[in-house]
């Protein structure tokens, strides 16, 4: 996949211009002309290209997981923590309790937070 490395091509903008008396604006937009500046191509010093190509790279990424919004695993990272209310119980707020495993559960519950199970 090629991507843009934004952060290297900021990085050496900023490392050559001064920004003396510039307001944001004007700096974003120095930079978008600057990045589209015809530029001499490092592989074939006979062709010019933007030099916004410079900074485009060919980079792996494996596959990131996809959540799925209708169903959930608890991984025992919040779990009986107290730091959500949803899953502190002993409030005396409203509960009720899992449809498949019978754990005491917050009433607006989408999940159970021990076994996962979806609510209706």
């Amino acid at each position: 996949m090629k991507v843009f490395n934004g952060k290297q091509a900021a990085e050496d903008y900023m490392a050559a211009h001064t920004l003396t008396f510039s307001t944001p604006d004007l700096t974003l937009k120095r930079f978008s002309f600057w990045l589209g500046d015809i530029v001499p191509d490092p592989n074939n010093k006979e062709e010019t290209m933007p030099r916004l190509m410079t900074y485009i790279e060919e980079k792996d990424f494996a596959p990131t997981q996809v959540i799925d919004d209708d169903s959930y695993e608890p991984s025992g990272a919040v779990l009986k923590s107290g730091l959500y209310d949803s899953t502190n119980t002993d409030s005396g707020s409203q509960t009720k309790f899992c449809s498949e495993c019978g754990e005491k559960i917050s009433a607006s519950a989408r999940f159970c937070t021990e076994c996962g199970a979806g609510q209706e």
